[in-house]
């Protein structure tokens, strides 16, 4: 009893020394918001701006309440439109009238509140710089003296039992208890002073943040809201530095890591080979053609994995849309014959209409499959995964029955050259360079696809189905209507890119073997989580580039391709795997 009470104050006198290695954080501090002056240049803006700027947002916040405004009848309406009207022609009048004099003071005030605030900032990051070092010498002085601590405390338990009999008899067993004892203070003790470290550099690294924020905040202030493209690119670079956490940031990007070092050794290996420079612009260009048409099919089935589902009729679409395009678009006489009957010949058709027949009918075909499956998913909550199996089963069944399995021949040589052909660029350092077309309706199915999970009440809906379906339910969101809205935007993708797939190969209904697969995981790769709710339209772009140009690699270093897959499917379960690491700490 006397020895256990000996090592509780013993403990406790040193978390209260502990203590002490946490020095509080400096006081130096300018607090721009209390310089008189430039309380000042905010009294002479508002002054400017009060029947200007200010006046004219009001009105417009006035006319835009009104015009939602159910209870008032539309005459009284009318009225105070008009009203608020002649008063922002009187607010713009202001605003013309001041510009240049509020123009004047804010680049003075900036200028001021800039020049005072860092040098405020250098003065107090230099002596957090200094407090960070003390802290970390205090940090590393109260260790050791906890390690001292323990060893002494380990060297008394031993001494005070002179037995070294291992059997379980009691002096042995009360040994091993106080061993266990000890080892248990001595972790928690340390554990709480790396929680006060921690915590001590958490409050440096918070204070200098604040200092920083505070100048950026009055300068938005005085500039009434706006903010320059250097001080965003500031504010981003600042941001990102005070959340930056190594530990985190290589979970999220070990993948990324690895493949950029990968890369880099190729265009290191290969030139070493004879295999030529990978790192050209026809390259690259290469590899930017090639991710065109997967373009498509990423950006689809991302929508399906954003609600925790997938998407295997991906391949089937592909053939679908591709056959149905170069049937079309074929010169002269088919090769494919639809059960057995006469030949199909486009010829009399002129080319904008053949065109324009192959795109609606490509969209239209792969929509109804993919709404087909979506409405088996969203009426009778059945897995992706089995609905579009059965729709990939249909497809596959009814092109082979209907084509058997023949190759439907080229597109028409002068369609294939305006949609599919190349822009000759002429030659830069030494290499002739052509940009594949290809490239462009790539840019836009991303532009667009961007725009509605960012832009639009659909965007907002998937994320809140994806994340949580019954939650969303409840909030008024139409899950039925939102889950079928996916699947279409999927069909309408995989319809557009499968009728661009016709430019860039013969075509027949085995085209697209495997393509699933690569746009699945791609967008793994791109960080869109299997688990619903978590992910970006660049992480399907990224995991796109990613994979072509990996494919684009090894074919370039002559790699076998049975060893390509080998290399594929360890990216995909790193990928998941890491996904997986993130998902759990969330939990």
């Amino acid at each position: 009893m006397e020895k256990k009470t000996k090592n509780t104050v013993t403990n406790s006198k040193k978390l209260e020394e502990s203590k002490k290695t946490v020095t509080p954080v400096v006081n130096t501090e300018y607090n721009v918001e209390d310089d008189p002056k430039v309380k000042e240049y905010e009294r002479q803006l508002y002054a400017l701006r009060k029947d200007g700027v200010i006046k004219k947002a009001e009105l417009n916040e006035e006319i835009s309440s009104i015009k939602k405004n159910k209870l008032v009848d539309r005459a009284t309406k009318e009225s105070i439109i008009t009203k608020d009207k002649e008063g922002i022609v009187a607010a713009n009048s202001v605003i013309a009238q001041n510009k240049q004099e509020i123009a004047r003071i804010v680049k003075e005030a900036c200028a001021y509140i800039k020049e005072t605030s860092k040098k405020s900032e250098k003065e107090i990051n230099d002596a957090e710089k200094l407090h960070k070092e003390e802290v970390k010498s205090n940090h590393a002085k109260t260790l050791d003296e906890l390690s001292i601590e323990h060893e002494k405390a380990i060297s008394e338990i031993n001494t005070k039992y002179t037995t070294n009999d291992t059997n379980d008899n009691e002096e042995a067993f009360a040994k091993k208890q106080d061993l266990k004892n000890e080892s248990f203070r001595y972790k928690s003790v340390v554990y709480d002073e790396n929680s006060r470290y921690n915590s001590a550099l958490s409050k440096i690294r918070d204070h200098k943040y604040t200092t920083y924020m505070n100048r950026r905040n009055e300068v938005k202030r005085i500039r009434n809201g706006k903010t320059s493209v250097g001080e965003s690119l500031e504010y981003k670079f600042k941001n990102y530095a005070y959340q930056f956490v190594l530990k985190n940031f290589l979970v999220r990007n070990a993948l990324y890591i690895v493949i950029v070092i990968f890369f880099i050794a190729c265009c290191i290996i290969a030139p070493a080979k004879g295999y030529g420079n990978l790192l050209s612009f026809q390259n690259i260009f290469n590899i930017l053609e090639n991710s065109s048409t997967r373009m498509f099919y990423a950006l689809g089935v991302a929508g399906l994995i954003l609600i925790a589902g997938t998407d295997l009729s991906i391949g089937r679409m592909v053939a679908l849309g591709s056959v149905t395009t170069a049937v079309i678009l074929h010169k002269g006489d088919n090769i494919v014959t639809f059960f057995g009957m006469a030949p199909l010949n486009f010829d009399a058709w002129p080319m904008f209409g053949r065109v324009m027949l192959a795109i609606i009918l490509s969209v239209i075909l792969c929509t109804l499959f993919s709404m087909l499956a979506g409405f088996f998913t969203a009426r009778f909550k059945m897995h992706p995964f089995i609905s579009t199996l059965s729709t990939q089963l249909i497809i596959y069944g009814l092109l082979f029955y209907m084509t058997s399995g023949t190759s439907t021949g080229n597109v028409e040589s002068g369609i294939k050259d305006l949609i599919g052909g190349r822009w000759s660029l002429g030659v830069f350092a030494g290499e002739s360079l052509t940009f594949p077309k290809l490239i462009i309706p790539m840019i836009l199915i991303i532009v667009v696809i961007w725009f509605i999970w960012n832009k639009t009440k659909f965007g907002k809906n998937m994320y809140a189905v994806g994340g949580n379906a019954e939650a969303a339910s409840v909030s008024g969101i139409n899950v039925f209507k939102t889950t079928m809205g996916i699947f279409i935007l999927a069909g309408v993708c995989y319809g557009l890119g499968s009728f661009l797939e016709a430019f860039r190969a013969n075509t027949s209904a085995g085209t697209g073997q495997g393509y699933e697969l690569d746009a699945i995981a791609a967008c793994v790769v791109g960080g869109i989580s299997f688990n619903g709710g978590v992910g970006k339209v660049k992480g399907a772009v990224i995991g796109v580039f990613i994979f072509t140009a990996l494919t684009y690699c090894l074919n370039f270093l002559k790699i076998d391709t049975n060893l390509q897959f080998v290399f594929k499917g360890i990216i995909i379960l790193t990928a998941v795997a890491l996904d997986c690491i993130k998902y759990l700490k969330k939990k």
